[in-house]
């Protein structure tokens, strides 16, 4: 009995499912092992071919799409604008951007940048460098608009100066300076020369209320300035519209010159007692990179 009991309990059919099985393991075991056999098999096999796309994150996709920016400075009178800027651009496009920032239409708009850019010209071409300088030269609408609706008296005085052939030395508004005769510091002058600016400033000369000026240039800045007792006046070059100069009769040795600030006559800032053997060169320092225009 105790034989044919042990034999029966050795047959698959007498034995408890939740016990062992053939190989002495249990099913859980067994179903652990599969597991694990499988995850060993998964983790063998190598992706044999990735899709590139999916080491590229869409942002860095999105930055391919955007076009080369080159930041540079504009200047306008005496204001700096720093501007960042499609470099395949066109000047006319920057000039929209400009009309916006600035004030000034597109069409009275001119940019310096090596000479005079032309509008179909794109920044790179140009010349436009990281960090560097585009003179902006025009006129705001309002200045425009000013001109054109002008007070009674600038226009009657502007009238009046060009229909008279009276010098400036012999206008009264300029008459009370010069009735103080030659500056005892001034700088020796020379009729009929003409002569480079010299390395140092040009002074003992007079403004219009009688006080001492001195001019000193600054070309690698593109700046002029004017200096009086009371302060410097840092004046971008693109500033000046023009230069006005005449000789003072009967010292035609020094002139009187009138630099124009603003968009009318007006404007004119009066110096008295100008070396004549510098007029030239002051009027090449200030308006020489513009005569093209």
């Amino acid at each position: 009995m105790d034989y044919i009991a042990s034999e029966k309990g050795d047959t698959a059919e007498n034995r408890d499912p939740n016990s062992v099985v053939s190989n002495g393991a249990s099913k859980a075991s067994c179903i652990e092992n599969k597991s694990s056999v499988d995850c060993d098999k998964l983790n063998s096999i190598a992706p044999v071919d990735s899709a590139p796309c999916t080491s590229v994150k869409p942002q860095e996709t999105e930055l391919c799409d955007i076009p080369e920016q080159i930041e540079f400075t504009v200047i306008f009178n005496k204001n700096k604008h720093d501007i960042t800027f499609a470099y395949d651009a066109t000047v006319l496009e920057l000039k929209a951007h400009l009309e916006r920032i600035c004030a000034v239409p597109q069409s009275a708009q001119k940019l310096i940048i090596k000479g005079m850019a032309k509008d179909d010209m794109t920044l790179r071409k140009a010349g436009v460098v990281k960090g560097g300088k585009v003179m902006l030269v025009g006129s705001k609408m309002d200045d425009i608009l000013a001109v054109k609706s002008a007070p009674k008296e600038i226009l009657e005085e502007k009238n009046s100066s060009h229909s008279s052939k009276e010098p400036l030395c012999m206008q009264k508004i300029h008459q009370k300076v010069l009735d103080k005769g030659i500056p005892p510091d001034v700088m020796a002058g020379l009729k009929g020369v003409k002569e480079p600016l010299p390395p140092t400033p040009l002074s003992g000369m007079l403004n219009k209320h009688g006080g001492k000026v001195r001019l000193t240039f600054k070309p690698e800045q593109d700046q002029l300035w004017i200096g009086t007792k009371e302060r410097t006046e840092k004046l971008a070059m693109t500033s000046i519209k023009s230069i006005t100069s005449e000789p003072i009769k009967e010292h035609e040795e020094y002139h009187i010159m009138g630099l124009q600030l603003g968009p009318t006559e007006a404007s004119r800032y009066w110096i008295y007692w100008v070396p004549a053997q510098y007029i030239e060169a002051i009027k090449d320092a200030v308006l020489g990179v513009w005569q093209f225009f």
